[in-house]
């Protein structure tokens, strides 16, 4: 039988991180052993047309075992018990089960899972992969829900999301197959898609080549709002 990862906060963090753009990562307020995570949310722009889009990083788990385990990440959220304890990173047809409530206007945005893994080795080239899961989103209510999704192989429900023109042999595509094979990046709780608009005198008339809210002002009231909790995270492995 496989292995069940569980974290419920109770120590804290426990290795899961928040990120912005100009920090990087950043700590995951814990209250009551409750994960909380509050707009507003920084505007990942790694993906930026040509990519898939633009997107707020919720929660984030690094999963990458061995002796380089990154020293921002550790100094962010703590031991991280999934690296600790060995866990696989072979998620295919994994179950993720999320504990989870908040007050969100989502304003077409979806919370859903983000896989990220690099396929370097196997793709011959440098390629940060990141996929996120369209076809299962978690929903947000006001009461706590607990809910499963199953990562399947199947390309027809994922989204590649790509990359931005100046990031390109960084980030990149890949096979869902592969990635769920070894994703060796993080697990990542985002709202995705996001309706990045540039507004005020800083607009810019191709603004997909700029960084949102540096090189040009966006129209927040596009974007979602409010917070999300996470009480619980499991993880079921085949």
């Amino acid at each position: 039988m496989g292995r069940t990862f569980v974290e419920t906060f109770d120590h804290g963090p426990c290795g899961w991180i928040g990120w912005d753009g100009e920090s990087g990562p950043t700590p995951v307020e814990i209250h009551d052993s409750v994960a909380i995570s509050r707009g507003p949310w920084w505007i990942d722009c790694n993906h930026a047309p040509p990519g898939a889009g633009y997107l707020h990083i919720l929660f984030a788990l690094h999963t990458q075992h061995g002796p380089k385990f990154p020293e921002s990440i550790l100094k962010a959220g703590g031991p991280n018990p999934y690296v600790a304890g060995k866990f696989p990173t072979n998620l295919t047809n994994a179950k993720v089960t999320v504990r989870v409530k908040g007050e969100v206007k989502l304003r077409g945005a979806q919370m859903l899972l983000l896989a990220q893994g690099n396929l370097s080795k196997e793709l011959a080239i440098p390629n940060w992969v990141n996929q996120v899961l369209a076809a299962q989103p978690f929903a947000i209510t006001p009461e706590w829900s607990e809910q499963t999704i199953q990562l399947v192989p199947d390309p027809k429900q994922w989204i590649n999301l790509g990359t931005r023109h100046d990031r390109v042999g960084f980030y990149g595509g890949g096979p869902i197959d592969q990635l769920l094979r070894d994703m060796n990046g993080d697990i990542i709780l985002v709202l995705f898609p996001l309706d990045v608009r540039p507004v005020g005198p800083r607009t810019i008339p191709d603004f997909h080549k700029g960084w949102a809210e540096r090189d040009y002002d966006v129209d927040r009231s596009r974007l979602p709002e409010g917070e999300v909790m996470l009480d619980e995270v499991r993880i079921e492995f085949p």
